[in-house]
């Protein structure tokens, strides 16, 4: 009785401990920035717009990091203290993300990017280079193209060029997710956002093979009764180990709307309406840029491989590999590094290949 005691008892641990590590799989970031000496700090430009950003202590070449959607800068958090050692990070929640501003007047590229010049202008003050991961990418091209005195270099990470354009973007992964976002907000019965999306998301399709309904079973279900037994809270499945990823789709339904996060799903919306890229003409800005520029670019995912698309014909990944072939061609002198085993964040899936870039674009600048 005494073994079998202990043998249950050490079951017991072991499950507590399984369920720790998946409830707060999230935590580890705030280690990692607290490991690269990064500070949280705001600065107010004279609209009075607040940009949130996050900033380590160095003399070393200042590096300028722009999240993609959804996230905040803490998304970097896997190579921040990599990159630490190397440059001065300023990494930048840009409007309707983080701690800065939330105002739709500003959720549009042109109004981002000037605002961003003033950052570089009057909080970094001197010439930068900029890493932006996918519309982070995009704003990166807007200021190498129409600040290029204020920017050394710049590696664009897996953007979404010309996939977001009209005509193409209705058949996209983002732009399937757009819609979402879109009718949500524009329903007449508010509903929670989280379920909302649950019951609409086009990642269903990967799940359900073979007639049956995974979806509901692995990823909805469970979902719906966290949410029934503790309301207006983002779920968390305690079986389910981060590298399922299933945690990480409720907490990418975090928003301001429902007050579980930070995120403006009217941000999402201005990518839906096309708003976001008035006056940003995506061939036009790409053919101006004369700064060194490294694009990076993913694999095919699991999903669609060898193709970028699924078998109804949507594009699963930022861009294809024509769309990457042709904005490097756009570039003059642009370098383009594809093949990333990722599906769309590269510095999340493979932090040391991203560092390695971002290290040895720095070397090729200063030699």
């Amino acid at each position: 009785m005494t073994i079998l005691f202990f043998i249950l008892a050490i079951i017991i641990i072991l499950l507590l401990f399984y369920a720790y590590q998946n409830m707060n799989y999230d935590k580890k970031k705030d280690k990692l920035i607290k490991q690269a000496n990064m500070h949280e700090k705001q600065v107010t430009l004279p609209d009075g717009s607040v940009l949130n950003y996050g900033e380590n202590s160095s003399n070393n070449t200042p590096l300028l990091l722009l999240h993609g959607q959804m996230v905040s800068w803490e998304d970097y958090a896997k190579v921040l203290p990599a990159l630490a050692k190397e440059y001065h990070i300023y990494a930048v929640d840009y409007y309707g993300h983080g701690g800065s501003s939330k105002d739709p007047n500003k959720y549009f590229a042109n109004a981002i990017g000037n605002d961003l010049i003033w950052f570089i202008e009057n909080v970094i003050k001197k010439p930068v280079i900029i890493s932006g991961h996918s519309s982070g990418g995009l704003l990166t091209a807007w200021l190498s193209a129409n600040s290029p005195e204020n920017v050394l270099g710049v590696v664009i990470e897996d953007a979404p060029f010309f996939s977001t354009e009209p005509n193409r973007a209705e058949n996209t992964y983002a732009g399937k997710g757009f819609k979402v976002n879109h009718d949500f907000l524009y329903q007449e019965t508010k509903k929670n956002y989280t379920k909302y999306s649950l019951e609409h998301d086009y990642m269903q399709t990967f799940f359900n093979k073979n007639g049956k309904d995974n979806w509901a079973k692995i990823v909805k279900k469970p979902a719906f009764s966290y949410m029934k037994k503790y309301p207006n809270q983002l779920p968390r499945i305690w079986y389910y180990p981060p590298r399922l990823a299933v945690n990480l789709i409720y907490d990418l339904t975090a928003n301001i709307q429902d007050g579980t996060g930070e995120y403006d799903l009217r941000f999402g919306d201005a990518f839906y309406n096309y708003s976001w890229f008035d006056n940003f003409d995506q061939a036009e800005t790409l053919s101006r840029i004369r700064v060194p520029t490294t694009l990076l670019h993913v694999a095919p995912s699991n999903e669609s491989a060898p193709s970028y698309y699924d078998n109804n014909g949507i594009l699963l990944s930022a861009m294809d590999e024509k769309d990457a072939t042709y904005a490097t061609e756009l570039i003059e002198g642009a370098e383009l590094i594809d093949g990333f085993k990722s599906m769309h964040n590269i510095h999340q899936d493979q932090p040391q290949q991203f560092v390695k870039v971002l290290v040895d674009f720095k070397k090729q600048l200063t030699k």
